[in-house]
């Protein structure tokens, strides 16, 4: 027998050892691709598998740059695993001919992006989706992301985020699916159902779960910054999402920036062995975030060499722009400072993903002009992008009924998103249409037509100084153009407006580049020359509906004091302004509830609900007391508590009926309502469970969400609610790291949101 082959039988053998280990049959397809790629890894030389290693950004390499790029060179020595930030089949057929035709080993390129919300049809932000409570919803806005994507010659995405965050000044809070790790988790799974589909046709793509960890726990709410927390609350409020994502199959995960326990996370073999393979049994690829390896070097681990090193012996396996595998592993390698088998599992890895997706069968997989041409930015996505948009919409106030407007008089819009075609889709909007953006303005004539007059005013810039606009707004949005009129003229205009208006409906609040990366405030409020120009409109006493843009929880007391209507639709994407008329008008009843609780002011942060008691709580409904728990110039409440959201129609709930008062172990009980729609509108109710664990070994939340069913009720009408609770509910991490569940009494309660809920007692014996 040859050596080459002897090294095949040798390496898979390994390779299915490994697997019989973890008790799980190894199917024929596996043995087929483990085989495929032990012998293609045996012809490969330690350069080309450290090439495979290697992910540079590509930028938006035209067709005819393709074979004269630097990159191309790189490509054909074999010196790359995969590009991002190149989209268009045209493009990325011209540059994969160049890995399948002109590198000696001709292993087929993968090609990713940032779709985050959205391709070029954009859904709401991921803080946006998460209001929706529903994961068929959330499901179907990553497959329609997916199908988009792969029609344009893309494969991988670096989505979803899934970083539990309680801190509203951190930018990326947007990203991300709120507060609550049950949730949270909820949404990873169906995010990467939604993308990766059964990774076998050619509109399922691979998702990659970050920012593997913690990285929504930064100090200060400030981006990059250190993590420490302990390993009880990573295992119970902030792990869960990313293993839930595993879970469901993720294909990738990506490395987050911040450091965990004094290492960075790109270095630590804890985060990226011990717990994500030999705890959760992850069989993908780890990829850094951008230059996450070099960037070690300013948290003091090390020269360039030394990184990579300690990167790739933790379990990184691809380096996404850094080049330090590509510049050092070599030289590591010889100097004994990392193992060949160190990077043959990086190499191995690596060429699973592509072998799974079917590149080494057809690597232009996906680069079929024809579906480009007619699954992108089409009528039927967009209409599914409407439809979400308006899902996600939270109504936070509607005294007197202000809303849904009529469909008559004259309507005063007015503020800085009023027209503003930029910033309708919200951060990492990488492939958005921005020219064919729908604003608030089209959208409202879109749906009134002739049947009311609309004025505009703009009413105020986003922010009063130029220099700091620019900061916030333009640096990745050259469209954007300030108004040169003074706060003075511009509040002026409004007013006229205003006077000969029947409603005023105000589009205030951030710009999509106001949350996101490298965007952390220390002010969570609306900018000061808007609330300007909102107090000048409050004065005319006409009925005012706040249109609230956002990408984070913001400190609302003064909008919520004085505001008849507050209409929360975060940065809604492609249809923006035709949801938003749809929800205004009634032609859809809001039902969106939130993810993230919203404080009253910044020095209440970090606020959520699943918060535990101290020694010294304040009684529910107190503010201050002396020697307890609380501030001395705020209540301990938030200003919109943890699933909270109002509708057009009214609910009830009836009392909580459970099926036993005691709960055996391997057993279930159930717990139900019966929910009336008790208003005037057909609308949509999200029934929320939460348990209460009332003694622990270890200090337990004072409830934590364990269910959760979207129900639509026509007006008058009633439906039970149930849902069954069984031991697995009431399981945790005790402080052994161990997940149990103990026996003792717990609360049971349901309601419309964290706060105002029923509720019963059972014991778990």
């Amino acid at each position: 027998m040859k050596r080459a082959n002897i090294l095949v039988v040798f390496l898979t053998l390994l390779v299915l050892n490994g697997s019989a280990q973890t008790k799980k049959p190894v199917s024929a397809e596996d043995v087929k691709m483990n085989t495929f790629i032990s012998k293609l890894m045996a012809k490969m030389t330690v350069d080309e598998k450290i090439g495979q290693l290697n992910l540079p950004s590509s930028g938006d390499i035209t067709t005819g740059q393709a074979n004269s790029s630097d990159i191309s060179k790189k490509i054909k020595d074999g010196q790359v695993g995969g590009l991002f930030n190149i989209k268009g089949v045209d493009k990325i057929k011209a540059v994969q001919k160049i890995a399948v035709e002109n590198s000696r080993m001709k292993i087929p390129l993968l090609f990713g992006m940032d779709v985050i919300h959205g391709y070029n049809t954009v859904f709401p932000i991921p803080l946006g989706m998460s209001c929706v409570w529903d994961m068929n919803t959330v499901q179907k806005s990553a497959r329609v992301a997916a199908i988009e994507a792969s029609a344009s010659g893309i494969n991988w995405t670096f989505s979803p985020m899934v970083d539990i965050s309680r801190d509203p000044r951190w930018g990326r809070i947007s990203e991300g699916s709120g507060e609550d790790a049950y949730l949270g988790s909820q949404i990873a799974a169906a995010m990467v159902k939604g993308y990766q589909g059964k990774l076998q046709a050619n509109n399922e793509i691979l998702a990659c779960v970050k920012h593997y960890a913690l990285y929504g726990a930064a100090e200060a709410g400030r981006d990059y910054n250190t993590t420490d927390m302990s390993k009880v609350r990573m295992y119970n409020e902030y792990f869960p999402p990313y293993k839930a994502a595993v879970d469901a199959g993720a294909a990738s995960i990506m490395a987050s920036f911040n450091e965990v326990d004094g290492i960075p996370a790109t270095g630590s073999k804890w985060l990226m062995t011990d717990v994500l393979r030999k705890q959760w049994g992850f069989k993908g690829f780890v990829v850094t975030d951008y230059t996450g390896i070099p960037e070690m070097i300013a948290h003091g681990m090390g020269d360039l060499q030394t990184v990579s090193a300690l990167a790739l012996n933790a379990g990184i396996d691809m380096d996404m722009v850094g080049e330090g595998f590509l510049g050092t592993l070599k030289k590591s390698l010889a100097e004994k400072k990392v193992g060949i088998a160190q990077i043959d599992r990086a190499c191995r890895l690596v060429l699973q993903a592509k072998y799974k997706l079917g590149l080494f069968t057809d690597p232009y997989k996906f680069c079929n002009a024809e579906r480009a041409e007619k699954e992108v930015f089409s009528p039927a996505n967009r209409q599914v992008a409407r439809e979400i948009a308006a899902e996600s919409f939270v109504l936070l106030k509607n005294n007197n009924n202000v809303l849904p407007l009529k469909k008559s008089g004259t309507i005063g819009l007015i503020g800085p998103l009023a027209d503003n075609t930029a910033n309708m889709y919200g951060t990492w909007s990488v492939a958005a249409l921005f020219d064919k953006s729908v604003t608030v303005l089209q959208g409202l004539k879109n749906v009134l037509g002739d049947k009311a007059k609309i004025l505009t005013a703009r009413g105020a810039n986003f922010l009063a100084d130029s220099t700091m606009e620019h900061r916030y707004v333009n640096i990745h949005n050259p469209t954007y153009k300030r108004d040169p009129r003074t706060e003075a003229e511009m509040i002026k205009e409004a007013l006229e407006v205003a006077k000969k208006s029947d409603v005023i409906v105000a589009t205030i609040g951030e710009g999509s580049e106001f949350t996101g990366e490298s965007s952390s405030v220390t002010d969570i409020q609306i900018p000061e020359t808007q609330k300007n120009l909102l107090k000048a409109l409050a004065k005319t006493g006409k009925p005012i509906v706040l249109v609230l843009f956002t990408g984070r929880p913001l400190a609302l007391n003064w909008e919520q004091e004085n505001i008849p209507a507050i209409l929360n639709v975060w940065f809604p994407g492609s249809e923006a302004g035709n949801a938003i008329a749809d929800v205004l008008f009634g032609d859809v009843n809001p039902s969106g509830k939130l993810s993230a609780t919203f404080p009253q002011n910044v020095g209440q942060v970090p606020l959520y609900y699943a918060h535990k008691n101290t020694g010294r709580p304040l009684a529910e409904g107190k503010w201050f007391e002396k020697f307890r728990s609380n501030y001395l110039d705020v209540s301990n409440d938030p200003l919109y508590p943890f699933g909270f959201g109002l509708s057009y129609t009214s609910f009830n709930y009836s009392d909580v009926k459970l099926s036993s008062n005691a709960l055996t172990k391997g057993k279930s009980i159930t717990a139900s309502v019966t929910l009336s729609n008790t208003g005037k509108y057909e609308g949509k109710e999200v029934v929320q469970l939460y348990i209460q664990d009332l003694v622990g070994s270890i200090t337990r939340p004072v409830k934590e969400l364990k269910g959760f069913q979207k129900v639509n009720l026509k007006a008058g009408e009633s439906k039970t609610v149930t849902f069954n609770i069984s031991e697995n509910d009431l399981k945790f991490y005790n402080a052994d790291l161990k997940f149990v569940a103990e026996p003792g009494d717990f609360k049971v309660f349901i309601g419309t949101n964290s706060r105002d809920v029923k509720e019963a007692s059972f014991t778990l014996k």
